[in-house]
């Protein structure tokens, strides 16, 4: 499986222009490696849209799942930093998707992120897992590296202590998540995707990102 664990955090936020510079600051110096510093957490990957909203939006991998519903995660959202307070409580638009990672395919990762949100009706969740399964073959299209769906778990996913604001509409929504090369080739790649019959009725919305920076666990010293 390329993609490291089979759990992850999915969360993507507006912030006003006149915040934008001390979010990323936050981001940057404090919350990402405050993050990947949890036991259990893998890496980060934050992402600035090219062509999708919100504007900015981070992927955490973590070993398992049950990674985000454990005491050192809860210990640490009951618990944010005066910064993280502040800033939190200035984002827009807020999605927080605790997810598991169903499908996996391809290797590596990309500079560029294609993104597809999906709602699965009631009682059409394998039938659309299936379809997933056959869809998501990097290497029938030029440029994607890896692809992948997570499965947001409803219980876990939406507002937290830290991030009340988080919308809990749409919390068992599914991602679709597209590794490329470059952006048109996400873009294309996503494109194909949603114009497919198994899925049209099932999407929310599709977008680009271009990759910022990533952090490793390991990339944190000891």
């Amino acid at each position: 499986m390329p993609m490291a664990g089979k759990g992850m955090l999915l969360t993507s936020m507006d912030i006003d222009a006149a915040d934008e510079a001390e979010f990323n600051r936050w981001y940057d110096r404090q919350h990402l490696e405050e993050r990947v510093a949890i036991e259990g957490f893998l890496e980060a990957r934050r992402y600035i849209a090219h062509q999708a909203s919100p504007k900015y939006l981070c992927l955490y991998s973590t070993t398992t799942i049950e990674v985000l519903d454990s005491p050192a995660y809860k210990t640490r959202l009951a618990n944010p930093t005066e910064w993280s307070k502040k800033t939190m409580a200035r984002f827009k638009n807020m999605i927080r998707a605790v997810a598991r990672i169903t499908i996996s395919r391809g290797q590596g990762r990309g500079a560029a992120l294609g993104i597809v949100r999906l709602r699965p009706a009631a009682g059409e969740e394998e039938r659309l897992r299936s379809a997933l399964r056959d869809a998501l073959g990097p290497q029938r299209f030029d440029g994607i590296i890896s692809m992948h769906l997570i499965e947001s778990d409803r219980a876990l996913s939406g507002p937290t202590t830290e991030i009340p604001s988080a919308a809990s509409a749409g919390a068992g929504d599914w991602f679709v998540l597209i590794d490329a090369t470059d952006v048109n080739a996400a873009s294309t790649a996503a494109a194909l995707l949603v114009d497919g019959a198994p899925f049209k009725s099932a999407v929310i919305s599709a977008g680009t990102y271009r990759l910022m920076w990533d952090l490793a666990n390991s990339d944190i010293p000891a």
